[in-house]
């Protein structure tokens, strides 16, 4: 009996991880006085380990924000938008773009001004969205009430948790849901009370993202080294090492000083550039690091920003520091000793900006749209260290100056080349703002075929087909010189394909994602001859459509999916997604694109995919009142898929797969996000066999 017990046991734990009910979130509310008329309302969000609340201030066409609405009353009048804390900010590779959320415990403040000497009922509500690192919840709507004291009370602070639990628990006592799991409303907190009806994004756990913001500091400072390292090769930096070590290993007394005095010349151009990163980072602070990243007109005054970087680098004229600053640094170099050294220093960055100047500005513009603040001081970093590396090794042994190439016409080439790959990068701000806009101006295949015209341009430049002003004549192609050439060619070649639709992984972090483009199915690209299951009718069926990229035939209404894989005797696929789901679209471009997989969903299964984020209104007469919350009317399609899911599956999370046969039954157990290739496929070909 114990072993028959354990066994079902066993089988009851595997069927509640792919069918369960989530409530990873618990609200409270209090009040705080600051005057005898303002008081803050204060909402205080609890959140289980591994999951996490998204940010108020989430970019457009990311996941949804958390967001806050109180109902107008003539007593009291909002001042500004509730605030929030630091939280976490990373960068989501499927979106694009930095997203910030809270983990374990989240407050947010909404400031009110009284107008009213009696005690002031403040209602509102709260959506959010709660994810971990592999599933997602829809959107959820909490009642939120505060009360404030009239003047003549004395507390300076209410706290209504009490009054909200019990209102939470009467309400759950009075309704009952029967799912797959048997689940009961007043098992659900209130927080979970419209978790069904909206989808939502998962972001990753802390400790992956923790993994994450190193990980990009890295990439900052890798990019920032090489960075500098492409500055030393520039007209004004270059011709400057033998100059600098020569004038200390002559002045200096023993070779040990020049040593020494060279050491301290490299350490204060680090001290410089990492001065003007902290500069930064003081100025704007993290919040608005963060906004730098998402904000319209940042975007574009980035974008205009490096277009003038670039024109400057392909020789249209100088952008120079007045040449005043260069006379009173060059006066208190002339003093000798450490401060001397140190001015030195800052003579060189200043003699040579017209060549940093565009480097160091848009390592800053990329590192504050990091939205990290450290950020622009890890990136100065990285890139003095590679300007002040050489000069300390140069003095310590002179005799490598010899093997140096003398300065000529290759140090323009190589501003040259900055000044094309800085306009390239000025695309992607640009990118950026079309995209928070939805303007369409800026769409997939316009991107790439800018890219593709820079860097042809490019290859032609290097193969000596076009000269710039500052060029001097080109008598030969060195092998280097033909070596990028060749590369910026291929480069351009290998992009092409992109116009018709090829994912271009090398690039894919740049240029907009698929959908977002003109044809989402590649250029030239007909429905008609292309992506129907093999075999069957080009035409494709009455409420189906063409999933891009992969061309999978796919319905997103139930009942016609159904109807037609009866006609056509296939089984179903229910795909349970959301427009901004993250681990959605994961499974889509990593799993569901492999040949193997991609070939089942065109040929062996019909896909049905529900979206429970479809703000769409139900059409007028197929308003029908929610089975989980009588009294309720369900007034979205995506509210109606969500509630199927749950009520039939026992389970509000996305990405949600189902294979069922015709009379609507399982064909094998659903599964969650799965990112395994193999195991998905599997699991579809037991289903397929099932059903077979």
């Amino acid at each position: 009996m114990k072993k028959i017990f354990l066994l079902l046991a066993f089988f009851a734990l595997g069927n509640a991880s792919y069918a369960q009910i989530h409530d990873p979130v618990k609200w409270s509310t209090s009040v705080e006085k600051i005057s005898n008329s303002e008081y803050d309302i204060i909402v205080t969000a609890t959140i289980e380990a591994k999951w996490h609340l998204y940010s108020q201030n989430v970019p457009e066409n990311g996941p949804i924000a958390t967001s806050f609405s109180f109902k107008k009353n003539p007593d009291f009048e909002l001042i500004g938008k509730p605030s929030e804390e630091k939280g976490h900010t990373v960068h989501d590779p499927v979106f694009d773009m930095k997203i910030k959320y809270f983990e374990n415990k989240a407050t947010f403040k909404q400031r009110v001004k009284i107008r009213t000497q009696n005690a002031v009922k403040v209602v509102g509500e709260v959506e959010f969205m709660v994810c971990d690192d592999s599933s997602c919840l829809p959107p959820t709507v909490i009642d939120l009430t505060f009360l404030i004291p009239g003047n003549k009370a004395n507390a300076a602070s209410i706290n209504n948790n009490e009054e909200n639990e019990a209102s939470s628990v009467t309400n759950a006592k009075n309704k009952e849901v029967s799912s797959a799991t048997d689940v009961k409303e007043n098992e659900v907190s209130s927080v979970t009370e419209d978790a069904k009806n909206k989808e939502v994004v998962a972001v990753k756990a802390a400790k992956n993202s923790n993994k994450t913001s190193n990980k990009s500091l890295l990439t900052i400072f890798i990019i920032a080294f090489f960075s500098g390292f492409a500055a030393l090769l520039t007209p004004c930096v270059f011709p400057m090492i033998p100059m600098t070590v020569s004038f200390f290993t002559k002045q200096s007394k023993s070779k040990a000083e020049g040593i020494r005095n060279a050491i301290i010349y490299g350490v204060s151009i680090v001290i410089i550039y990492v001065l003007l990163g902290l500069l930064v980072s003081a100025v704007f602070g993290a919040d608005a690091l963060n906004a730098l990243s998402t904000n319209v007109w940042f975007n574009v005054i980035f974008f205009i920003l490096l277009v003038v970087f670039a024109i400057s680098f392909l020789g249209a004229f100088e952008i120079v520091l007045p040449s005043s600053w260069g006379t009173k640094v060059d006066a208190q170099a002339d003093r000798g000793g450490l401060i001397g050294i140190f001015f030195m220093a800052l003579a060189l960055a200043i003699v040579s900006f017209s060549c940093t100047g565009p480097i160091v500005g848009t390592l800053l513009v990329e590192a504050a749209a990091g939205g990290n603040q450290i950020g622009p001081i890890v990136g100065m970093l990285g890139f003095s260290l590679a300007l002040a590396i050489p000069f300390a090794l140069f003095a310590a042994f002179p005799g490598w100056l010899n093997s140096l190439p003398k300065s000529g016409g290759w140090l323009n080439t190589v501003k040259v080349v900055l000044g094309f790959l800085e306009l390239a990068l000025a695309f992607k701000f640009l990118s950026n703002a079309d995209l928070v806009l939805q303007l369409h101006w800026l769409e997939r295949e316009v991107f790439i075929s800018i890219w593709i015209t820079i860097f042809l341009v490019l290859a032609f430049y290097l193969f000596g087909k076009i000269q710039l002003p500052h060029d001097s004549p080109l008598t030969h192609i060195s092998v280097g010189r033909l070596s990028l050439g060749i590369i910026s060619l291929a480069f351009a070649i290998y992009m092409i394909p992109g116009l018709w639709g090829a994912p271009l992984n090398l690039i894919s972090a740049f240029p907009p994602a698929q959908h977002y483009s003109e044809s989402p199915y590649g250029v030239g690209f007909s429905k008609m001859n292309s992506g129907m299951p093999s075999g069957e009718n080009s035409e494709i069926p009455d409420g189906a459509h063409l999933m891009a990229p992969h061309n999978i035939l796919a319905f997103n209404d139930y009942d016609k999916g159904l109807a037609y894989a009866k006609k056509v005797n296939k089984p179903v696929m229910l795909d349970f997604t959301g427009y901004a789901c993250v681990n959605c679209r994961k499974m889509e471009q990593q799993v569901w694109a492999q040949e193997k997989v991609l070939q089942v969903l065109k040929n062996e299964v019909v896909l049905i995919s529900l979206y429970v984020d479809d703000k769409r209104p139900l059409p007028n007469g197929e308003e029908i009142e929610s089975k989980l919350h009588p009294g309720k009317k369900l007034k979205y399609i995506g509210q109606k898929w969500s509630e199927f899911q749950i009520i039939k599956f026992g389970a509000n999370a996305q990405p949600f797969y189902v294979l069922m046969d015709h009379n609507e039954e399982n064909l094998t157990e659903p599964v969650a996000y799965t990112p395994d290739v193999e195991e998905y496929y599997n699991w579809l070909k037991k289903g397929i066999a099932n059903f077979k």
